[in-house]
């Protein structure tokens, strides 16, 4: 009977150990999409890596968000990240240097499809809520900020750090960023300036702030909703509102970016912030002097033609910037130094702003003939 005994416990054991296997195996699915009574909820669910938004991951949001636009029994859509650190930190960049490398497909399909999302949001044509409660950056904010409501919390940390990595604030940053107050979107754009908390309301980034603890209550209202236009969704999101209407910016950044980053190319920010010799402007001198010069320039015309255009004309000029920063150099070696060696060390090529010339920033933003973006 022992015999029996152990030869029971020792299946049972190895039915355990292929249990554990076959349970790593299950992967949790990387977004997950629900409808909550008559509320589509996107949950971006990779808390480990911050939420990075992958291919994947945009090709299983957008049929869905077009199918919950044309469905009578959905009436708002919100979207939030899994785990109490991110929203979503950013795209899984990664992956994409690595195609770009090889000349693998995904180099243009990942922009390609990213584009094509963030037109959606920013056309959607029911209320789009984003709870941007944590790390909120780069793709993650592409995700959010064309959306007609974003909530930002204590938690929220925002910032378009592409220029450090050889690329720009692509995700539609050339239409959000120059139509921030006086020259803040630039200076964000330029220098990857992070916006905490309440700031990221007051930047115009956020609609709307709420204390990270009554996100719970605010979701459970939004959907009890019945059949709610875009004004009852304002009015839920402002009755859990605390406002604090005279207290400016923590960081103090909305006054001197304006002065300082009014100049109509990158070598006279850089000598106005010289000249200004503050604190602040010595911060920034730095700063800016660790970016990608190529970025720079790319990214200041970028901002400068976005001012004048459409979400749709932006995306389609910010998937040619990508393509030129797929065929150049800054950006393998910007996410090599930041993301893969991380020695903080990139090798910038040209190395100064004054050898990148109009022409080579010229030359980003030409058509792709048959294939540039469609919208």
């Amino acid at each position: 009977s022992m015999l029996r005994v152990f030869a029971v416990s020792s299946r049972l054991r190895s039915l355990c150990r292929l249990q554990r296997i076959q349970a790593h195996m299950v992967r949790k699915p990387e977004v997950l999409l629900e409808k909550v009574g008559r509320t589509g909820v996107i949950t971006m669910n990779r808390p480990k890596v911050l939420n990075a938004l992958n291919l994947t991951m945009i090709r299983q949001i957008y049929p869905q968000l077009k199918k919950w636009e044309s469905d009578n029994e959905t009436d708002i859509v919100i979207i939030k990240g899994a785990g109490d650190k991110a929203f979503c930190a950013g795209g899984d960049i990664r992956a994409v240097t690595e195609a770009g490398k090889v000349g693998d497909s995904l180099a243009q399909d990942f922009f390609r499809e990213e584009y094509i999302l963030n037109n959606a949001i920013g056309s959607y044509r029911k209320p789009y809520i984003a709870l941007i409660d944590g790390i909120t950056m780069g793709g993650g904010v592409g995700l959010s900020v064309h959306g007609l409501f974003r909530v930002a919390t204590e938690k929220t940390l925002f910032a378009m750090p592409e220029t450090a990595i050889g690329l720009f604030p692509d995700v539609g940053g050339g239409y959000f960023l120059p139509r921030l107050q006086g020259k803040l979107g630039l200076f964000l754009a330029l220098t990857g300036f992070r916006l905490k908390g309440r700031d990221v309301q007051r930047a115009g980034v956020a609609t709307h702030f709420v204390e990270s603890k009554k996100i719970p209550d605010l979701q459970k209202e939004l959907v009890d909703l019945k059949s709610p236009s875009a004004e009852d969704v304002s009015r839920v999101l402002d009755s859990y509102q605390n406002y604090q209407p005279f207290i400016y910016f923590q960081s103090l950044v909305l006054l001197n970016p304006v002065r300082l980053f009014s100049a109509s190319s990158v070598e006279g920010i850089v000598k106005n912030l010289k000249t200004d010799g503050s604190e602040f402007a010595k911060k920034q001198t730095e700063t800016l002097s660790k970016m990608s010069p190529t970025s720079l320039k790319i990214t200041l015309k970028q901002l400068q033609a976005g001012a004048a255009l459409s979400l749709q004309d932006v995306l389609v000029m910010e998937y040619r910037l990508s393509q030129a920063c797929m065929r150049g150099c800054d950006f393998y070696e910007g996410v090599r130094a930041v993301l893969v060696d991380k020695d903080q060390n990139p090798k910038w090529n040209p190395s100064t702003l004054e050898e990148v010339s109009n022409q080579m920033v010229e030359q980003c933003f030409s058509s792709l003939g048959e294939k540039d973006l469609t919208l």
